[in-house]
C-alpha cells in the first residue's frame, strides 16, 4: 500500500457518468479517494451515504470526494443515482489503479482465499501528494473519521 508522502500515481477511469476523470486534473484541490469493493452492498452504502451526508463539510474544507470500485460504469450511475452522492464514482474493472494504490490484495475470509479490494481511504494534498492513508477502514463513522483529519 502506498504511504504517506509519496506522489499519488496519476490515473485516469471512466466515471459514473461516463466521462474520463484524471486525477492530476483535480490538482489544486484535496482530494479525498476512497477505495471501495462493490455498489449496493450494506457496507459499501453505509460508507458512500456517510461521505454523501458530510460532503458539504468535506467541501468546506477544501476537499473533493471521489469513489474507486471495480464496478461497471452502468453499475457506478444507478448507485450514484439510488443515493444521491454528490461526487464521482470511478470504474476500475481490471484493478489497475487499485493495485497502484495497494488496495486489491489478497484476502483471508472464513478460511477462503479471494482477491479483492481493500476498503482504504487516500488524502491527497493540492499538489499531488498523499498525506495521509486509511488502511482496511470500517464503513461506520468513516467520512467522521476523514473529516475530522480534513
Amino acid at each position: 500500500m502506498l504511504q504517506e508522502n509519496e506522489l499519488a500515481p496519476d490515473f485516469t477511469l471512466e466515471s459514473d457518468q461516463g466521462e474520463p476523470v484524471t486525477l492530476s486534473d483535480l490538482r489544486g484541490k484535496k482530494v479525498v479517494l476512497y477505495f471501495y469493493p462493490k455498489d449496493n452492498t450494506p457496507g459499501c452504502t453505509k460508507e458512500a451515504c456517510s461521505f454523501r451526508d458530510d460532503h458539504a463539510l468535506i467541501a468546506m474544507k477544501g476537499a473533493v470526494v471521489v469513489g474507486i470500485s471495480p464496478d461497471s460504469v452502468a453499475s457506478h450511475g444507478s448507485f450514484r443515482a439510488k443515493f444521491a452522492l454528490p461526487f464521482y464514482l470511478l470504474s476500475d474493472p481490471d484493478h489497475v489503479v487499485a493495485a497502484q494504490y495497494g488496495a486489491w490484495a489478497t484476502k483471508v475470509r472464513c478460511g477462503k482465499t479471494t482477491e479483492g479490494i481493500v476498503r482504504s481511504t487516500f488524502v491527497i494534498d493540492e499538489e499531488g501528494r498523499i498525506v495521509k492513508v486509511f488502511a482496511s477502514v470500517k464503513p461506520e463513522g468513516h467520512a467522521q473519521e476523514v473529516l475530522a483529519y480534513l
